[in-house]
């Protein structure tokens, strides 16, 4: 029974023990984490959501490539179509639209009058895509020599609207007798086709079968710019290229002389919160998807940190000069993410865990090594109170008040792995019982071999 008391004692004991020594460790630890955590940026959504304007720069063509490759990385990438790019950017802009990434012509804004809108920015130019001019009628080569004509200048969120109204507007041929039709763009091209207007504005890729289509419509002509030089200086995010003759068709000479053209870049925009692991991603895939060479574009010229209207994004930035992150080159993108997430939390692991992990022990250590050390100071005052010549009445007080710490020391719990500092502790209380014994019987006292050492 008595055991069992010792036992239950000891553990209780023990537990104590633990506690102390562990629970400051466990909300260093804790703390430790947290801190580390609110550094640590969260793991990256699954699902993405695009806005585009189907009909125009051949986004819809482009939406559904980024689809694919953004699947076999475990994304989703839902899309939202709008009714051109300055709808997509204006929706992009909206704090609670859902929208993370839009394509977009460059150049365009969240609406009319307003300026680039904030927490909108770049990843890239992806390609060009020219303004196409048809028209009818006598040859002209500037937008000047559109005055006073039917002109389809595209819906009024569109960014061929945006871009068409720039041009019109610089040269004050937007007005009256000028009609400006906002119509789509299938609408428009079939009423050029049939006469019923006088001029359309288009903006798309040069591979466009439309295009190529309308380019070869008898009585309907291509506006080359002469003065393509001039508005490219004035409208950075505009580009001067050269449409050789014959490209649409050699055999027919389509087009049947060389063509200047105006282009703006198509533009992958996202909001600034968009997680970076998801922008070095979606940089990937325009690499991919827009490296290759086109009739405007050359094979590696895009995606491009090109002039758009709008801030590059710092991840953009880093991607243009150094490339793809290191571990997304090696690794699986939710791998190569996982990685350096966890990378920061070896923090607290390096800085806080190794350490406290060998402090724990000492900590116990030193809690089961004091309830016994304690004693050694009534050891030491009765070795200092025999060097006083003491009487016999003493000296019996000196044995009994050993034998007492004694009896205290022996209810002591220690662990079995710590019990050698009870049995070092019993040792010097020998040593000085064997003083006592001998100054009480008069006998006289010899060195102790072994004098009394407290063990560290």
């Amino acid at each position: 029974m008595k055991t069992d008391t010792l036992k239950a004692q000891l553990k209780r004991t023990l537990r104590r023990d633990l506690w102390i020594a562990i629970a400051p460790a466990a909300l260093l630890i804790a703390a430790a984490f947290a801190v580390t955590f609110y550094f640590v940026k969260p793991a990256p959504p699954k699902t993405l959501v695009m806005a585009l304007a189907p009909d125009e720069g051949g986004f819809n063509y482009m939406a559904k490539r980024y689809q694919k490759f953004l699947a076999q990385q475990g994304v989703t990438l839902e899309l939202r179509n709008t009714k051109g790019s300055v709808g997509s950017v204006a929706l992009l802009a909206a704090e609670d639209s859902g929208v993370d990434i839009a394509f977009a012509q460059s150049g365009t804004s969240g609406g009319k009058g307003q300026e680039v809108p904030e927490h909108v920015a770049s990843l890239g130019s992806l390609s060009y895509v020219p303004l196409w001019v048809f028209y009818r009628g006598e040859p002209v080569d500037d937008v000047r020599g559109l005055q006073g004509k039917r002109i389809a200048v595209g819906p009024e969120e569109s960014g061929t609207r945006a871009l068409a109204m720039t041009l019109l507007q610089a040269n004050k041929v937007d007005t009256a007798p000028t009609e400006l039709l906002p119509l789509e763009r299938d609408a428009a091209i079939e009423a050029l086709t049939q006469g019923k207007i006088d001029a359309v504005f288009l903006v798309s890729p040069a591979e466009s079968p439309r295009i190529q289509k309308l380019a070869a419509v008898k009585d309907v002509r291509l506006l080359s710019f002469a003065r393509a030089e001039a508005y490219t200086r004035r409208y950075p995010y505009l580009s001067r290229h050269v449409l050789p003759q014959g490209v649409f068709d050699f055999a027919k000479n389509v087009p049947d002389q060389d063509v200047v053209l105006l282009a703006p870049n198509a533009l992958l925009l996202a909001r600034d919160s968009l997680h970076p692991a998801l922008a070095y991603l979606l940089m990937r895939a325009a690499s991919e998807i827009s490296g290759t060479a086109g009739l405007l574009d050359k094979t590696g010229e895009f995606p491009a940190p090109l002039a758009a209207g709008f801030p590059l994004s710092s991840e953009a930035k880093r991607y243009y000069a150094t490339g793809v992150p290191l571990l997304q080159r090696y690794l699986p993108f939710w791998a190569a993410n996982l990685v350096d997430r966890l990378w920061v939390m070896l923090v607290p692991i390096i800085a806080v865990v190794v350490p406290l992990g060998r402090a724990v022990p000492a900590v116990f250590l030193w809690r089961v090594r004091s309830r016994i050390h304690r004693w050694y100071a009534r050891l030491k005052e009765i070795e200092i109170q025999l060097e006083e010549d003491p009487d016999q009445e003493m000296l019996q007080d000196m044995l009994r008040r050993l034998e007492e710490a004694e009896r205290e020391v022996n209810r002591i719990a220690v662990p079995i792995a710590y019990a050698e500092n009870l049995y070092f502790f019993r040792e010097h209380v020998d040593v000085v019982r064997r003083r006592l014994t001998r100054r009480l019987a008069g006998a006289p006292e010899h060195k102790e071999a072994h004098p009394l050492q407290v063990p560290a």
